[in-house]
């Protein structure tokens, strides 16, 4: 097969059909042509043609029962609709029917070459979008670790490792990247699996609490201690502790963690009796441990103890094969397995987004659009505006693109309908409908 694609054109105009294959095969594309819809027909197979090009008003049948028959026998095939002037209202019925987009009369050659590159960058996208969902549901649920990034892999395979020992395990990485889940997974693989996996959140806790919360008290110990309180290292017993943010524990509290991981032994607040418990040590931060060495923070002693095996998880902004794929785990988490798309300009703004608050944010955002979408398809608008362009929303600006969204959906709240619509922006009704599509703006 063609590397670039393989093309259906229908169109029993023979000059309009000519025009499309010359501009199309000066691109590089492969295609087949036909004036008579019903021999169109018969050529179809379930993954011949990427994308095929359908005239709307054709003898003996007309291009939405062309439509209706590769939507049946090829339902991968990307379909763009032809259209005159006149026909706008059933090239939009023929888009809701499963068309892409439409093509207007008359065009010429360039304009057939552009749109065609765009209908083709949305093929691709969307077969690569099929493929990683058929990974996703080939994926082992051992992890729930999505990634096809191969530092994050390697990552992955180290704390697979090491997670029968019981060595301590120091995991750093940006807020939002899944420590969490990576301390889960070496818990989950461990032979730990059916004990308890506990965790704290060290800055979570005030420094006077801390300590009690980590080891336990007796009654007495201080001020609100009614009554003996294991901590959480008892709880852990035979199992695994997990200790977030282990950079903002206090001086005093690192003394007897130090300790425990030498000896495996502790006292509980106000007491004497020295308890020993079988516990695994997982530690994690979002900062470089290092630096809190540099500045007195953080003690060195302890920095060895808990550095016995080091696992670095990459930003998002550095997984960027793992976007897509995390999109549609989350929109399939989010919709109960409801299948619902991501339009073009939507995916784009997803997929060039830098994501500070990595895949946590990433989740937050396809919640929200889940949410938002009623049609089964996530638009730009179901979309926060600093992905828009978040440099320019930090500084109180918007791009042209934004400006013009922004302007077009002013407009459109105000007239009573597209027509007079148009008539204030200085467009015609097609430009308007396609730059509606475009930005995911209802009427």
């Amino acid at each position: 097969m063609n590397e670039r694609g393989y093309v259906l054109v229908v169109d029993d105009e023979p000059n309009i059909l000519k025009t499309l294959k010359i501009g199309l095969e000066a691109i590089g594309l492969k295609v087949d042509g036909f004036l008579n819809p019903l021999e169109a027909i018969e050529q179809l197979t379930p993954s011949k043609y990427d994308i095929a090009f359908i005239d709307l008003m054709m003898q003996p049948i007309d291009g939405m029962q062309v439509l209706k028959e590769i939507r049946q026998r090829s339902p991968f095939t990307t379909c763009v609709i032809i259209t005159a002037h006149g026909s706008i209202d059933s090239a939009v019925e023929a888009i809701k029917s499963g068309a892409f987009d439409f093509l207007q009369k008359p065009f010429d050659l360039k304009e057939v070459q552009l749109f065609a590159e765009k209908v083709l960058a949305h093929h691709q996208l969307q077969s690569e979008v099929a493929n990683l969902r058929r990974q996703l549901s080939e994926k082992s649920s051992a992890s729930n670790i999505i990634t096809r990034n191969q530092t994050m892999q390697q990552q992955l395979d180290l704390a697979k490792q090491v997670a029968d020992s019981l060595l301590t395990v120091l995991i750093e990485g940006e807020s939002g990247t899944g420590k969490e889940m990576v301390a889960q997974y070496i818990h989950n693989q461990s032979s730990r699996h059916g004990k308890a996996f506990i965790k704290v959140n060290c800055a979570a806790l005030p420094e006077n609490l801390l300590e009690s919360e980590l080891f336990g008290h007796v009654k007495g110990a201080f001020t609100g201690a009614i009554k003996d309180r294991e901590g959480r290292f008892e709880a852990a017993n035979e199992g695994t502790i997990f200790l977030d943010e282990i950079a903002d524990i206090p001086p005093s509290s690192q003394v007897k963690l130090l300790r425990f991981l030498q000896h495996r032994e502790f006292e509980r607040v106000g007491e004497n009796i020295t308890r020993k418990v079988d516990v695994r040590v997982i530690t994690a931060t979002n900062r470089q441990l290092s630096e809190s060495l540099k500045v007195g923070s953080f003690r060195e002693d302890l920095y060895y103890r808990i550095n016995s095996v080091k696992i670095n998880l990459p930003p998002l902004r550095e997984r960027s094969e793992d976007i897509i794929l995390l999109i549609y785990h989350f929109i399939s988490k989010f919709s109960n397995n409801n299948s619902i798309e991501v339009s073009s300009e939507a995916m784009k703004m997803l997929t060039s987004y830098s994501w500070p608050g990595n895949v946590r944010e990433l989740e937050n955002i396809i919640e929200r659009a889940v949410l938002l979408t009623k049609q089964g398809k996530i638009e730009v608008s179901h979309l926060p505006s600093e992905l828009l362009n978040p440099e320019a929303t930090k500084a109180g600006l918007l791009s042209l693109e934004a400006l013009e969204r922004y302007h077009i959906s002013k407009v459109l709240k105000v007239v009573k309908d597209l027509d007079e619509a148009s008539k204030v922006l200085g467009i015609d009704p097609a430009t308007l409908w396609r730059k509606r599509k475009k930005f995911g703006l209802s009427e």
